[in-house]
């Protein structure tokens, strides 16, 4: 009787699956759609290795001092087009790209989402652009790409910026994040991979953020869309499946010597600003910048704030050429 009322426990629960996904399964954007809307004439896809392709922008003056940005998890190199426009303008030359699993970019032949394998897409495309030295900044995850790049190769980065960034190892005894756990359970796994309802990213997005006026239709429509981006959604479950936390890596921030930025939304409560603290103090000669009504995504929310002290760095560590045009763009407010 037991056994036979386990098997009705189960039928009924995968019959209450089958009927949630049946309702609120979201299909897949077909490519073609996805790039005429959010490629521009700047998207660049390079093939890094024999099936991973990643979506590139390499936008402002070639004699320009180069920028490397980075974007967070499930975000794309969308969330930097404030400052490109302003760095641009300034006569900076600003690389961006999707991280393999987010964006354009999609899933690689691969299937490595570590932090490290990311490094790992930098190393090939700096290479593959001929930079030799440059600035390299992140957003959370994109952060822990950027300090871990720079401690591996300290002679070819002039300066670091990290933004909200990961970096402090949490707890021995804390459980991995909520997201971590359920890409671990092979129901609930495959449930994620169909079933992604735009109110959750919605959701998501303005818990992230402190400033809710950045949380329009077109800006909340860009971040689950891309999350639809066939196979995104599954990489990114195997993304959480293989992440191994920031216990060994954070070793190498006392190592960082070179002039290191770190900006922090004050109101950021998905990494606090204690972590930003603890960076500072960990990593040598580091200054930061809180900005004060900002949440975790500054350069979406305060473009000029969060971007003024950058161009301090960025002035001292390498001034862009005189010939550089100078005239911002007609849609980017001037820097205060």
């Amino acid at each position: 009787m037991i056994l036979r009322g386990l098997g009705y426990g189960l039928a009924v629960f995968a019959g209450l699956i089958a009927v949630l996904w049946a309702v609120f399964a979201t299909p897949d954007i077909p490519v073609a759609t996805l790039k005429a809307k959010y490629a521009n004439a700047a998207s660049q896809f390079v093939e890094l290795s024999p099936g991973s392709t990643i979506h590139v922008r390499d936008e402002g003056p070639r004699d320009g001092f180069p920028v490397v940005l980075l974007h967070g998890s499930n975000s794309s190199l969308h969330t930097w087009e404030p400052w490109v426009q302003r760095l641009n303008a300034k006569g900076y030359r600003v690389i961006t790209l999707d991280l393999p699993a987010h964006g354009l970019t999609g899933a690689t032949r691969e299937a490595l989402y570590t932090n490290a394998a990311y490094v790992g897409i930098v190393e090939k495309l700096v290479d593959r652009l001929g930079l030799q030295r440059f600035a390299i900044g992140g957003n959370s995850m994109g952060g822990g790409v950027s300090w871990r790049y720079a401690a591996l190769h300290p002679d070819r980065i002039a300066g670091l910026i990290l933004v909200d960034s990961v970096g402090k190892p949490p707890p021995k005894d804390a459980k991995p994040p909520i997201g971590f756990r359920m890409a671990r359970t092979p129901v609930v796994r495959d449930v994620l991979t169909s079933v992604t309802p735009r109110a959750l990213i919605e959701r998501s997005f303005k818990q992230s953020i402190a400033n809710q006026a950045i949380a329009t239709p077109t800006v909340i429509d860009r971040y689950w869309e891309l999350l639809l981006y066939p196979g995104n959604r599954r990489a990114t479950l195997q993304r959480f499946s293989q992440y191994q936390g920031q216990e060994k890596a954070a070793a190498m921030l006392p190592t960082l010597t070179m002039p290191t930025l770190i900006i922090w939304g004050r109101e950021d409560h998905f990494i606090p600003l204690s972590v930003g603290v603890w960076l500072n103090q960990t990593i040598p000669g580091s200054r930061i910048a809180i900005l004060d009504g900002i949440g975790h995504i500054p350069m979406e929310e305060a473009p000029d704030r969060s971007l003024t002290p950058v161009l301090e760095l960025l002035g001292k560590v390498q001034a862009p050429p005189a010939s550089a045009a100078r005239t911002p763009p007609a849609n980017a407010a001037p820097t205060r």
